[in-house]
């Protein structure tokens, strides 16, 4: 009888252990999946704002791999003391810019708490390996766009010491301070330029390397990181060209002008020298020149050579350190003068009989406030205006119509013009025409 009682029992625990398994399954399927890899890593990605009443969008930043620092570009944050930082689940603090080397493009904001952040990649990427830009390209926010690394180590400033990741993904003004990760969400470097040749992206980014970026954040916060040199110095590459017309070989850097009381007067060069070497090294290609400077910086000077009426001659550069570009404390800004009325003539807006933009200059406010060529301006504050009298005395909320038809709204305030979501180009940087030092 025993035996036939546990025969009658082993398919109603087959059937139990079955149903538990069905039941597992299905918690499983219903339940949230664990986060992958970028959703973690878009997690530690930032909005920035202006922390004034413009309340402005300016770009975007990340948590530094350490949890008590943000990190984003230079030109993002501008010359702000505080911004705020808004991450995806709608925390808003306002935090402080503790450090900005300009030069660089890198910024460090901090952090009114501890928080996780992104994790170093343990290699550097390699050509064509995937890649992933997170950030709020055009303000929007928190957005993640997939491309492939295109070049290892492109300088896009001659007159800065850095070679950027080269890459496709898509960045546009707004992207500037966001992470480029791998895969794994893990960082690679900081997207901080497109290319020249369109107010948007083209198919060519470029990023600061983890290694390079790491480096100057570290730098900065310690102290200890030395600022790039001003020399008062403009220049121009020795190309095939010039060197045909000057009866020289190609390569080094052709003097245009001497700032005076700069380093560079101090140092004796002239218009018309031809800078040769620095230290010894032969200046090859035209961005040579500041890697030398950067790395002659940290003595204090450097010894030129210099092609003068066909003569060399030896020069030597003293390299004094200008102004810190470590933790920075406020400083009391003088009040600007304020102008009390606009035209939009005085704006850099150019309009025909109609009211239709026909030109815009590149830095007027109204550009950066989304006027466009094209655009027809039918009202002022909700009523009609005589547009070639109308002088802005406030804040002024604009109907326009798109050339298609569509209108729209823009408010316009050319006493807070909006900063910071302008690209930075350089994508021709083997032949540019004139380079500041």
């Amino acid at each position: 009888m025993q035996a036939k009682s546990e025969k009658r029992q082993r398919p109603l625990k087959f059937i139990e252990a079955l149903a538990a398994l069905v039941v597992l399954a299905l918690v499983a399927l219903l339940s949230p999946a664990s986060a992958s890899p970028l959703d973690a890593a878009m997690d530690k990605v930032f909005t920035v704002r202006s922390a004034d009443a413009q309340d402005r969008f300016l770009g975007s930043a990340f948590v530094w791999t350490d949890g008590t620092v943000a990190v984003t570009n230079a030109h993002v944050v501008g010359t702000a003391d505080e911004v705020r930082l808004i991450d995806r689940h709608g925390t808003d603090l306002t935090a402080l810019v503790i450090a900005r080397d300009p030069v660089r493009d890198v910024a460090v904001i901090s952090l009114p708490m501890d928080a996780p952040g992104l994790p170093l990649a343990p290699t550097a990427p390699h050509l064509g390996d995937e890649v992933f830009a997170l950030g709020a390209p055009l303000g929007i926010e928190f957005t993640l766009t997939e491309g492939r690394i295109s070049t290892l180590a492109r300088q896009t400033d001659i007159a800065v010491p850095m070679l950027m990741l080269q890459h496709d993904a898509a960045v546009n003004p707004g992207s500037s301070g966001g992470p480029l990760v791998d895969a794994e969400g893990r960082l690679l470097g900081m997207n901080s330029r497109i290319a020249d040749g369109s107010r948007m992206f083209v198919g060519i980014a470029y990023a600061i390397p983890s290694a390079e970026l790491t480096r100057i954040v570290t730098g900065l916060i310690d102290e200890t990181l030395l600022p790039f040199p001003t020399l008062g110095l403009t220049v121009r590459p020795v190309d095939r060209q010039i060197a045909r017309t000057l009866g020289v070989q190609p390569g080094g850097l052709l003097i245009d002008a001497i700032a005076p009381g700069s380093l560079a007067e101090a140092a004796g060069l002239h218009a018309g020298d031809i800078l040769a070497t620095t230290d010894g090294t032969p200046l090859t290609n035209p961005g040579d020149f500041a890697f030398a400077i950067e790395a002659a910086s940290t003595v204090g000077q450097a010894t030129l050579t210099v092609i003068r009426a066909g003569q060399s001659q030896t020069l030597t550069l003293t390299l004094t350190q200008a102004e810190p570009t470590g933790l920075r404390t406020r400083e009391v800004a003088r009040a600007p003068a304020t102008v009390p009325a606009y035209t939009f003539a005085a704006l850099g807006v150019t309009l025909d009989p109609q009211g239709t933009i026909t030109a815009l200059t590149d830095n007027s406010p109204a550009l950066l406030a989304g006027l466009a060529k094209g655009d027809r301006i039918l009202a002022i504050n909700g009523s009609p205006q005589d547009l070639a009298t109308y002088e802005l005395t406030a804040a002024a909320l604009l109907l326009l119509e798109a050339p298609g038809g569509t209108t729209r709204h823009i408010r316009l305030d050319p006493w807070h013009a909006p900063e910071g979501v302008r690209p930075i180009g350089g994508a021709n940087v083997l032949d540019p025409d004139v380079v500041v030092f």
